[in-house]
This record gives structure tokens, sequence and C-alpha cells, in this order.
């Protein structure tokens, strides 16, 4: 264990967000994108670049590590600098806010909207408003078959801060809570080895949390060293991570190289055959490799022209709407294809990802200025100032506690 010295890369403040990040979230969204209408208009299939579009889907596993990321680090943070825990009620209702209410709207809007729904039973609405819509074959509906990996998604958000007691513990030991952190990988590790024994469906249980875990390990272990590097308490091995973020156009070139590897028949079909527990293995350590090489760059080492691009406004822009973007782009893709009478599997590429991107960003819009941002900020309002009860006139502000870095706005 370190003692505490300077951090190695000065920043305004320790507790400060990672604005860049946004971009990130942007960057998985649009790549989302393009994995479905690579789908939905057998380009995956039916090119020999096509397997660049099936391989798009790399994007969840940008999603999960800065998750695993921006939501382990206060945890983090706190332990290393003595300060407060974040609250778990807080916590829990920070991210309801966040994802429940654009995601109950999508959920009504596609039940509702497209006739491929209807009917809708009483069991698709349950499964769907709890995020259960995963743990039985078949049960994702049109226009909300990417829901899959929300569900994935809030069961790490429901695990969080018990795995945060365990991987940080009473005292700040950040080698410890980087190896616990990478621990996930183990459970990844274990439920692929049931599926190569036959004891789990390779196309159910590809969908469950277990098969995830060493991605959110690895973007809770990378938020340790962050915060170890941060606030001068990590050991000399950690400052690699500064340094390849010194370079980040290498990290993206072998994150190509490697992106290149993964659209070979090595990482698993291209189509929605399910793939064996070795293709799924591999697919998931590539995608990995990507996730982090992608996110090193944007989070560590000091001030880059690339962190500048990430942090402009159209870039932050773009992130604080790409939840909206992930939600609402399969009703766009279907609603193209059902007002236009095509058949599935036909149109170009190019302007189904143009149409989609346009109206999925003007839906994205709509739903943030319209629901998510407001709801926020009424919500946060609400559990710091009891109705009626402002605070005394010439009375201090409350202070703060460590801020949200996961939340957009």
């Amino acid at each position: 264990m370190s003692t505490a010295t300077t951090p190695t890369i000065p920043e305004p403040s320790v507790t400060g967000r990672l604005p860049a990040l946004d971009a990130l979230r942007a960057i998985g969204a649009v790549a989302v994108v393009g994995h479905h209408v690579g789908f939905q208009t057998a380009v995956t299939m039916n090119t020999t670049w096509g397997g660049w579009l099936a391989r798009l889907d790399v994007g969840v596993a940008i999603f999960f590590v800065l998750s695993g990321f921006l939501l382990f680090r206060p945890w983090a943070l706190a332990v290393a600098t003595g300060r407060p825990r974040p609250r778990t009620e807080r916590y829990f209702w920070r991210r309801a806010l966040r994802i429940v209410p654009a995601y109950w709207l999508a959920v009504v809007v596609c039940f509702v909207v497209l006739p491929g729904n209807h009917p809708v039973s009483a069991g698709d609405w349950l499964r769907h408003l709890t995020f259960t819509q995963i743990y039985g074959p078949g049960q994702l509906r049109y226009g909300l078959s990417q829901t899959w990996s929300l569900a994935t998604e809030v069961v790490f958000y429901l695990l969080l801060p018990l795995l945060a007691v365990l991987a940080v513990g009473r005292t700040w030991r950040p080698v410890r809570t980087v190896l616990l952190a990478s621990s996930g990988a183990l459970l990844t590790l274990a439920w692929v080895a049931m599926m190569g024994a036959g004891w789990l469906d390779n196309a159910l249980h590809t969908m469950w949390f277990p098969s995830y875990a060493a991605w959110f390990g690895a973007g809770m272990a990378l938020a340790a060293a962050h915060v170890a590097l941060r606030t001068g308490t990590a050991p000399a091995a950690f400052r690699v991570l500064d340094d390849l973020a010194s370079a980040p156009l290498a990290c993206w070139g072998a994150a190509l190289a490697v992106m290149a590897i993964a659209t070979t028949p090595i990482a698993g079909p291209r189509d929605l055959t399910g793939p064996t527990a070795v293709e799924f293995g591999t697919k998931l350590t590539l995608y990995l490799v990507i996730a982090a090489l992608i996110t090193i760059p944007v989070a560590f080492g000091g001030q880059t022209r690339a962190k500048e691009v990430f942090s402009s406004g159209s870039a932050r822009w773009m992130g604080l709407v790409s939840y909206g973007l992930f939600l609402w782009h399969p009703l766009v893709i279907e609603l193209i294809y059902l007002l236009d009478d095509r058949p599935l599997f036909t149109g170009g590429f190019l302007d189904i990802f143009a149409l989609t991107m346009v109206f999925g960003l003007a839906y994205a819009a709509v739903s943030y200025y319209g629901v998510e941002r407001p709801l926020q900020t009424l919500g946060t309002q609400r559990r710091r100032r009891p109705a009626g009860r402002g605070p005394a006139a010439g009375s201090p502000a409350a202070p703060a506690t460590a801020p949200d870095v996961a939340a957009p706005a």
C-alpha cells in the first residue's frame, strides 16, 4: 500500500466530474444503432464488411465498463479521501430517476404503437416494466429487443452497494480494491464454463448478469486505479494507465486492431444463432479489451487534445441524449419499415442508418428535455427539501455530498 503524496496528474478537483466520459456514451449508443441497422438491412450477413457491423454491439461493452467506472468511483473516492460514503437510498433514488421514467415511456409507446406487439399480455407488461424480460426465452418484444442489456445493467445497479463495500473495505488499499473488483472475471469465467458443460442455455443465459460481470468489474477496477492515481496513493505500476492515456491514437489504433480480430468467426456467428461457449468467451474477452482501450485515454492522464474534443459542447450533448437514442432507435427502425411497407432484410444501410439517427436523436431530445431532465431535477429538489419547508432566511445551504458522476446532467 502506498502512502499519500501529491496526485500524479494535477486536476482542478479530485472529486470533480470527468466530462469527456459523457461522449463515450454517445459512441456506444451510435455503435449499437449501426449494429441494429446492419442486421435489419441484412448487410451484416450478406457482405464481407458486414462483420464490422455485426461487432458494433461492442457498444454494450463500453456501456458496462463505463457504468462500473462511474458508479463505483464515488465509493472508492469516499474511502480514499476520508469523506462520507454515498448513501445507498440516495444512490438508488438517483438511479431510478435516471433510467426508469424514460424506459417506462418507451415500453408503453412500443406496446401501443407497434402492431407486432398486439395483443399485449399482462405478463408482457409485468416483465418489461420490472426489467425481467430476459429471464425466459422469447420474451423480448418488438422495438424493445435492446432492453436486454438494460435489464442486465439493473442487476449491477442493485448489487453495487454490496459490491462496493466488499471491494473497498474499511481502509483504502488500492491494490486490494483493484484485485477484488477484477474478480468479476472469475464469475464470468465460471458462467461460460457452465455453458460449455451444457448446464446453461447458450442463447438465454448469455443475457444474464454473470456473463458480463467481467465488464462491470473491469470498470470498477479502472475506477479504483483512477482514484489511487488522483489521490497519490497508487503504486508505481498503476501509472501505466496515465502513460497509455498520453497516447490516445495508439490506444484507439490498438482497439481497432482487436476489433478486426473480433470481426472474424472466432467471435461467433453474425446472425442470431447462439454462439458456442468458446466463441462467446472469446467475444467477451475481445470486447473487454476494446472497451478498456477506448476508455483509458478519456478517463486517465492529463488534458489532451482528444479530451478537449470529447468535452466539447456537441459531444457532451450527444452524451446527454445517448440514453434516449439507445431507448428509441429500435422503434424508429420498426416505424421506417412499417410506414414504408418495406420487407425485412431489405434497404440500403446508409439511408436507413441516416434516417434512424435523425429521428432517433429527435425522439431522444424530446425524451431528455421532456421527461428525463425535469424528473431528475424535480426528484432531486424534493429529496433535498421537503415540500413546504424551505431553509430559514439567512441559513447556510446544506453541504453537497460527492457528485453523482454517473448522471449525465
